[in-house]
């Protein structure tokens, strides 16, 4: 019987490159910021210090009525302090432009919405410093993530963390001028100055998450150095704040927060990727 002879099948195997190159700056900055996000709002300490921020203006607004035209006497100087409350519930969100000055040291001039911008100082802190404590920066930077990519999202972080709290301040501002029986008036602000002042103060936030970001990577897992260094650092800003987000903002302070937290962001953000890159990571 003739053996059928069959062409032998030959397989062509093709030459495979097999590339290897490291992930694109987008690819990179998603992926930390989707890391760092997922942990803010599933970490107590978000909802804690925006529940704080919702009760500041409730016991505020409450209190300084309860206790409006108290007199207090110093028992060295002898010296009388009438306490004076808010005449309108919008006095806790900022005063009108040249109402006050911006080193007003009473206590309706210190006790109000300019008061969450040290909130988010710890906040800031506390969600960096926690990173080097438990040793996830240094596994990070080994592994995958480039500084300026942590730096960025960090500050991201610390932005929306910020606009969160000023905006639980507002509503508890709200509710706390209901339970007073404060007025509502808004004045000559008016309606469109108070949203152009919380819009303002906002984007302003993005100045002190980028200054609390650098002060947090000097301190590193030194939560009490990163604090401190925040705290200092946000006393010397403070005085701006009620100049450049009065109560009568117009556009054109929210384009100067605006700009002005582009340009601060980006150069505190370099100083803090050169700290980064200069110092030690433990």
């Amino acid at each position: 019987m003739a053996e059928k002879n069959h062409p032998a099948k030959r397989k062509d195997t093709a030459a495979v490159t097999i590339k290897f190159g490291s992930d694109s700056f987008e690819k990179r900055l998603k992926s930390m910021m989707s890391v760092d996000f997922r942990r803010m709002f599933t970490t107590p300490l978000f909802y804690i210090m925006a529940g704080i921020c919702f009760i500041m203006p409730v016991l505020i607004l409450v209190m300084t009525t309860m206790m409006d035209g108290t007199v207090s006497v110093d028992p060295n100087t002898g010296v009388e302090t009438t306490i004076e409350a808010f005449s309108s519930v919008w006095q806790v969100i900022g005063s009108a432009s040249g109402e006050s000055a911006a080193m007003d040291m009473s206590m309706t001039g210190m006790c109000n919405i300019n008061l969450v911008y040290f909130m988010a100082a710890v906040f800031v802190c506390i969600f960096v410093a926690d990173d080097f404590r438990s040793g996830y920066a240094k596994n990070l930077f080994t592994v995958r993530a480039q500084k300026n990519d942590y730096v960025i999202s960090k500050t991201l972080v610390g932005f929306l963390g910020g606009v969160v709290m000023l905006l639980a301040f507002f509503v508890g501002a709200t509710l706390g001028g209901a339970v007073s029986g404060l007025p509502f008036d808004t004045g000559s602000a008016g309606v469109s100055g108070i949203v152009m002042c919380m819009i303002s103060k906002m984007l302003l936030i993005s100045v002190f998450a980028a200054l609390y970001v650098l002060m947090s990577v000097v301190g590193k897992q030194k939560l009490w150095l990163s604090l401190a260094g925040s705290l200092c650092a946000g006393m010397l800003l403070f005085p701006m704040i009620p100049m450049i987000t009065p109560l009568d903002s117009g556009i054109m302070n929210v384009i100067m927060c605006l700009a002005g937290g582009i340009l601060f962001s980006v150069g505190i953000g370099m100083g803090s990727n050169m700290v980064l890159r200069k110092t030690s990571l433990v």
